[in-house]
């Protein structure tokens, strides 16, 4: 039977390097059968960067029907790098009331969502439906993926899953400006979805510490998330890095949440 190849149009921003798209090793007959993974790096890094782990999947001949997409984050100048926003601080130790907790960049974390907006409408357009679209990201990617899930007027509760790897919830942290940027874009104040989620994280991480990484979960139960519809791993050792245990769980996530449709 003939494939069916997918073209895609991704979108352009000034000051922004094209994401990276890799195209599935075996394209399907049918387009719907498809699945695209936008996966999203880290503070001070680039789709170039990362691109070795969808090569790892593709070499390795897993989920061979799944292209990808790897978007790349502006030059911040606060940040004096790539970043998905201005980042600051994760205080290992909780502040003594929620106004005190340092003040997230909401406008350039928001700015990052209407741009993934952007990326998931163009792979809508070369006909892959929703439900066989997974975003994911390490680091700050976890954060923007999360985000988008939670807060996009057009996409939240309608994706294929989310991946979150070494990152942590943004906006949370007791200000529940979540709920009211939910509420804000029509969205009911809790999670009403059954979107699967994976999350992981190390044990050795030092940007991420562990009451980051509890206050994130916990975050994400408050705001509905169900248990039968997270999967989290916790990896003993591991520091602020991808490793192949990581990649194992993904891929084995990611054949449950976007599994072959054409033998």
């Amino acid at each position: 039977m003939a494939t069916q190849q997918q073209t895609l149009k991704l979108p352009s921003e000034r000051g922004r390097e094209e994401p990276i798209y890799k195209p599935a090793v075996q394209p399907c007959s049918d387009i719907k059968n498809s699945a695209t993974f936008i996966f999203l790096h880290g503070l001070a890094d680039s789709a170039e960067a990362i691109q070795n782990v969808a090569d790892q999947f593709q070499q390795g001949g897993k989920l061979s029907w799944m292209s990808w997409v790897l978007p790349n984050a502006k030059y911040n100048m606060d940040a004096m790098d790539t970043a998905w926003f201005i980042p600051h601080p994760l205080p290992t130790l909780a502040p003594s009331r929620p106004e005190l907790a340092p003040d997230d960049d909401e406008e350039g974390m928001l700015e990052t969502v209407a741009y993934l907006e952007s990326l998931i409408d163009a792979v809508v357009e070369s006909g892959v439906p929703l439900n066989r679209i997974v975003l994911g990201g390490f680091s700050q990617g976890c954060a923007m993926s999360l985000l988008t899930h939670l807060t996009s007027s057009k996409y939240s509760g309608k994706l294929a899953g989310i991946v979150g790897l070494l990152g942590f919830l943004p906006l949370s942290d007791g200000k529940q400006r979540i709920q009211e940027l939910r509420e804000e874009h029509g969205l009911p104040r809790l999670i009403e979805d059954d979107v699967p989620v994976f999350l992981g994280r190390g044990t050795s991480d030092a940007l991420i510490a562990n009451r980051i990484w509890n206050y994130s979960l916990k975050g994400l139960t408050e705001l509905g998330l169900k248990e039968s519809q997270s999967e989290v791993h916790t990896y003993q050792g591991l520091t602020h890095t991808i490793n192949g245990a990581v990649l194992r769980d993904v891929c084995v996530w990611l054949e449950k949440v976007v599994p072959s449709l054409e033998s």
